[in-house]
């Protein structure tokens, strides 16, 4: 990723249109696999226009319910 200055990832956060029904963080420019959330105090979210980004999103996804329904059906 080149070197982008705080004041264009700030303004590529703050834009409205980056954000899709105003809770999903789409936008092809930034390259971060995962962007402050909309109010940053919340953690991170997922950039939905990298691949990159839905890939490491869509594997933790995978190990999270693999792990639920392994343990899950397992009788002690």
């Amino acid at each position: 990723m080149e070197n982008l200055s705080k004041e264009i990832l700030e303004k590529w956060h703050k834009d409205p249109n980056n954000w899709k029904y105003g809770m999903f963080y789409f936008n092809p420019n930034d390259k971060r696999i995962f962007p402050p959330k909309r109010f940053e105090n919340f953690g991170f979210t997922i950039n939905f226009a990298n691949k990159i980004s839905v890939l490491v999103f869509s594997i933790i996804l995978v190990v999270i319910i693999s792990f639920v329904i392994f343990f899950g059906t397992k009788k002690y």
